[in-house]
């Protein structure tokens, strides 16, 4: 059957992702592309379960996905979850009211198939050609994948490190002590030492390295055409974090280009970027607007 119309749900730690596509002629229009911050990880590092809370926020922002859906009248809809439905308890008992409620049962996806995807919906429309080596910084885990552009990735890995489980696992002060950020730099350098050895550019994707670009750009308004593609130095990307971590999550709130649902986890995904940076010895990284969620539109529309 051909498709025209396609959807894609990635249920994440910190956010859920919506994304409608339309095939128009040679082009893929972007029907509606909607982030919602529901933090269902919260509290997963330290009880291994999904709590009632976390779980009716998600499931009340599903619901709304599900208006949004009825009315663009897909031809097929793809929903994804990754690290917290992985790893927590209550991941099945999710799924299922999830089900109930789009009509489409989540599929829990593996680390392998989540860098895969992040791969080539990263990579899409950035012009990049040869090597490349995507990150993708979520709420529970990071995906470093590498490969060559066009192609399935040649090597991956998937990290217990994201910018709520950081957060959660080391910063109890506000704002973090030094030793607090000390913590949490070894935990980086050490999980990375798994990581396959990068190549090419670095390309970043995913809530946290978007908002260090839109705060780098003092985006009032979050602007996907601004971001995809952009580029952040090192310099910058080390400025942001150390600027982020000497707030108190009040005082992050306030910033312009940052969703205030993000200001107690940014520091400590500004602080990650900034070691993802370092172990790829990277002057700088291309910002990415895609991940996941265009990889699942891209594959559905190629079958």
């Amino acid at each position: 059957m051909s498709l025209d119309r396609v959807a894609a749900i990635d249920i994440g730690t910190n956010s859920v992702l919506l994304l409608v596509v339309e095939r128009r002629g040679d082009r893929l229009v972007t029907v509606e592309d909607v982030a919602t911050i529901t933090r269902l990880g919260e509290g997963v590092g330290a009880s291994g379960a999904l709590t009632a809370a976390a779980r009716a926020r998600t499931l009340a922002c599903l619901e709304s996905y599900a208006g949004r859906l009825a009315r663009a009248r897909v031809d097929r809809l793809e929903v994804v979850g990754t690290s917290a439905m992985r790893d927590a308890r209550g991941g099945r008992e999710f799924a299922a009211e999830a089900g109930a409620l789009l009509g489409v049962t989540p599929r829990v996806i593996s680390g392998e198939e989540e860098a895969a995807l992040t791969f080539s919906g990263a990579l899409r429309g950035l012009g990049l050609e040869g090597d490349a080596t995507v990150f993708d910084v979520g709420g529970g885990s990071t995906e470093i994948v590498v490969g060559a552009v066009g192609r399935a990735p040649s090597a991956a890995c998937s990290l217990q490190l994201g910018s709520v489980r950081l957060h959660e696992r080391h910063f109890a002060s506000d704002p973090p002590s030094p030793d607090e950020v000390a913590r949490l730099r070894a935990d980086v350098t050490a999980a990375l030492r798994s990581a396959p050895p990068p190549r090419g550019p670095l390309v970043g994707v995913a809530g946290t390295v978007t908002s260090l670009a839109a705060l780098a750009l003092g985006l009032r308004d979050y602007d996907p055409s601004r971001i995809h593609g952009a580029a952040l130095s090192a310099v910058t990307v080390t400025d942001q974090a150390s600027r982020l971590r000497a707030l108190t999550i009040a005082g992050r709130r306030e910033l312009t280009g940052l969703d205030p649902r993000r200001a107690d986890v940014i520091a400590a995904g500004a602080t990650l970027v900034e070691g993802v940076m370092g172990w790829a010895g990277a002057r700088e990284l291309v910002v990415s607007d895609g991940g996941v969620r265009w990889g699942l539109v891209l594959r559905a529309l190629t079958r």
